[in-house]
């Protein structure tokens, strides 16, 4: 038996009762109908016959929040430690702890909670209950698990000021922190959502906080998404009824009228308070709480979110703090995004996204992804989706379309190297826009996409940074720099700092944008450009204008673009999502060559960037300049950022330079950078002279091993024409699933 904590319950209202009820209270006292009225409804929408049941380590404040959540309800109330383990053990639990001991102990709880049941209730669980597995099976059954994530730091303080002497766990020779640390995995495996409180929030607002995250768990047509194209006023019922969720747009990549997805909602917004509370916190666990709150549970639950998550930032990047910052001079700052397995900051997304892909499509149809890129996506992407596991490999293969003549002879190697059974490489005789454009193209061809469906039973999908799934996770680490730059102590938070970033397709730079939306302080975003400066013309002048352009090819390949495509996103954005105004934009720069901002998008646009760009004589230049007075080598793509940076930051606030790849892919520029008289064409020997510089970093790990496996590799090459790529498409498919 257990005693249930209860707030005056509402009496059971039938059907038939209902109607003279209310109309008697409109009449008498309409205050007190619309109040009733509202406990009745928002209570048994939200609750029916689940329970909230609230979840965290000791001194979360799950009781306290529990009666206030369940007194907005008018439901029933259960503490699990208070009505149910002292009723059945008739003693405190202190008291349970120190006659059977902790292991004993644990089970004894277990027990109790395997007898226990309850519905439509708010249920504040103990700090050990989910160390107990089969417990904890039983009751989440039937209820909904919110976790209460507070941090460490201001758990220890609250126990410490309460003096709480029943931490299981808590021994001699073991730790406070420790045995808050452990508990944090079992946590995690059994929350379906997560709610921050940081220290000063009071009880009232966390039950808030609680209501509105289980409404959002409940409601997932509220979490939908559009394309930067269609138009909200001139929606079609159809089109209405035919929503796009998380997994949807993952699938697809690109939206059927050309545009790219967005969510129709806006991104989250996250509270100061909430973001002090990861100034502490680790990469790994910086990147679930941010991503879970962009990708609703209904598309991938939170437990799996966090398994996939840990996969990717724990076992596949070599540097324990994945995305570290690290001081280069004066208010400088350095965002290593290089420490993933190909040496570029494309890992970040690359690792994660083929999971989240292989999570979300259905298992009835193979799937072949389409990649075009201008350098370091191609072995991203390939050794991504290499990674799966062997039943997803089956049914998901990739095919990468590169310049064949426009990536570093490294980046070359590492395309060839990183091919697998799964994923393939295909040199093109053309640049980058035009794969990029081809592959934009190939999608939108219904007639090809439609019979590859119905002769091999095989769909595409996109993982260029068209694809939603590649931007998320770019978003995490521009939060987690200025994070790491606060708990260094270079700033306290709130305080702006400026982001420079070398852009070609504007998706990292987006990811910064959409981290300030969401509440980082970041006060400029710089673009920073090579000589392929149409991007930076745009920013000053607000015309884009492609026309008697040709690409030049530079020390920097990866911004060796001319058409951006996340600026769509971006545009969509600042353009109020007048879809309508972003599909003419967009047609007149396709069939004209141009366009141009009207004067009040200009100035919005001006209000968060600013732009420069660097040739590529002052870019050598910078990388020897550098390392003459630091002992650090930039890659080339960073080096066109701080000579940005240096022109443009006005030194009031800190700047974080995106140092987008390892130096040691673009070992012929930099070794012309330091002065080298003789460099030998075999890539493997020029990256062994480069390493006996030993300079800061020191040269990558994995860069090395793939270059080993290359050897004498051998890949695809195609003419620059839209009927050869698809018949390699077509061929690619009949080898790896017919």
């Amino acid at each position: 038996m257990f005693h249930v904590f209860q707030y005056q319950p509402l009496r059971l209202i039938t059907q038939n009762s209902l109607s003279s009820m209310c109309l008697k209270l409109m009449l008498s006292r309409p205050v007190a109908f619309a109040q009733i009225w509202k406990s009745w409804f928002s209570s048994h929408s939200l609750l029916g016959k689940k329970n909230i049941i609230l979840m965290g380590p000791p001194g979360a404040g799950k009781t306290t929040t529990g009666r206030i959540v369940g007194q907005k309800l008018d439901c029933p109330v259960i503490d699990i430690d208070d009505d149910v383990l002292e009723t059945a053990w008739n003693m405190s639990v202190s008291e349970k702890l120190q006659d059977v001991g902790y292991e004993e102990f644990l089970e004894e709880e277990g027990k109790a909670l395997l007898k226990f049941s309850a519905s439509g209730s708010v249920i504040s669980l103990s700090g050990s209950n989910p160390m107990h597995a089969a417990g904890m099976q039983h009751i989440k059954k039937n209820g909904i698990v919110v976790y209460l994530d507070v941090p460490t730091t201001v758990i220890m303080s609250r126990l410490k000021s309460k003096q709480m002497d029943r931490i299981v766990g808590l021994s001699p020779g073991i730790s406070l922190k420790d045995v808050l640390q452990f508990r944090k995995q079992f946590y995690k495996r059994w929350f379906d959502i997560r709610v921050l409180c940081g220290g000063d929030v009071a009880a009232e607002v966390v039950a808030e906080k609680v209501l509105d995250a289980v409404k959002r768990y409940q409601d997932s047509e509220l979490e939908t998404f559009i394309s930067t194209r269609s138009s909200r006023s001139g929606k079609s019922k159809e089109e209405d009824s035919n929503k796009l969720y998380f997994s949807d747009v993952v699938i697809q990549g690109l939206a059927l009228d050309g545009g790219l997805f967005v969510p129709e909602r806006g991104l989250p917004k996250f509270t100061a308070e909430e973001w002090r509370g990861l100034i502490e916190a680790t990469y790994v666990e910086r990147a679930q709480v941010i991503l879970e709150r962009c990708i609703h549970p209904a598309d991938i639950p939170a437990s799996k979110l966090a398994e996939i998550i840990e996969t990717t930032y724990g076992e596949n990047f070599n540097c324990s703090k994945v995305a570290p910052v690290r001081h280069l001079a004066g208010n400088q700052f350095l965002l290593e995004l290089f420490h993933g397995p190909t040496a570029s900051f494309k890992d970040f997304a690359l690792q994660l996204m083929p999971h989240l892909f292989a999570y979300c499509i259905p298992r009835s149809c193979n799937y072949l992804i389409l990649v075009a890129t201008s350098g370091d996506t191609g072995s991203a992407v390939l050794d991504g989706f290499s990674r799966l596991h062997n039943t997803d490999k089956q049914r998901i293969a990739l095919v990468n379309f590169f310049p064949e003549d426009g990536v570093s002879p490294i980046q070359k190697s590492q395309m060839i190297g990183c091919q697998k059974e799964n994923a393939w490489s295909v040199g093109v005789k053309s640049d980058f826009d035009f794969c990029q454009t081809a592959i934009k193209q190939i999608f939108t061809n219904s007639d090809f996409t439609g019979f590859l469906t119905v002769e091999y039973g095989t769909a595409l999908a996109a993982a260029n940074s068209i694809n939603w799934a590649r931007l998320l996770p770019q978003i995490v680490y521009h939060a987690s720099a200025y994070l790491d730059l606060v708990h260094q102590g270079i700033i306290s938070f709130g305080s702006p700092v400026d982001i420079c970033i070398p852009t070609g397709n504007f998706g990292n730079m987006l990811a910064a944008f959409y981290a300030k939306m969401m509440g980082i302080p970041i006060r400029k975003c710089i673009c920073a450009s090579n000589e392929n400066n149409v991007l930076t013309e745009f920013i000053r002048t607000g015309v884009y204008d492609l026309r008697g352009r040709k690409l030049i090819s530079s020390f920097s390949p990866a911004v060796d673009i001319l058409k951006s495509s996340n600026l769509e996103r971006y545009l969509h954005l600042i353009a109020n999502e007048d879809g309508q105004l972003v599909t003419q934009l967009f047609n007149q720069l396709e069939n004209q060559g141009h366009f141009q901002l009207q004067k009040d998008l200009l100035g919005k646009l001006q209000q968060d960037l600013v732009a420069g760009w660097c040739s590529n004589e002052d870019c050598l230049a910078a990388i020897h300049s550098v390392y003459s007075t630091t002992g650090y080598i930039l890659d080339t793509h960073t080096a066109v950022a701080k000579v940005v940076a240096d022109r443009l930051q006005d030194r009031t606030c800190p700047i974080i330079i995106s140092s987008t790849a390892h130096y040691s892919k673009f070992a012929p520029a930099i070794l012309r950078a330091l002065r080298i008289a003789e460099i030998n064409q075999n890539p493997l020997s020029q990256l062994h002279l480069l390493s006996s510089y030993s300079a800061l970093p020191p040269i990558h790990w994995g860069l090395l091993e793939t270059l080993k496996r290359t050897g004498n590799g051998d890949h695809r090459v195609c003419a620059a024409d839209m009927s050869v790529l698809m018949s390699h498409i077509e061929t690619l498919i009949q080898n790896h699933f017919m």
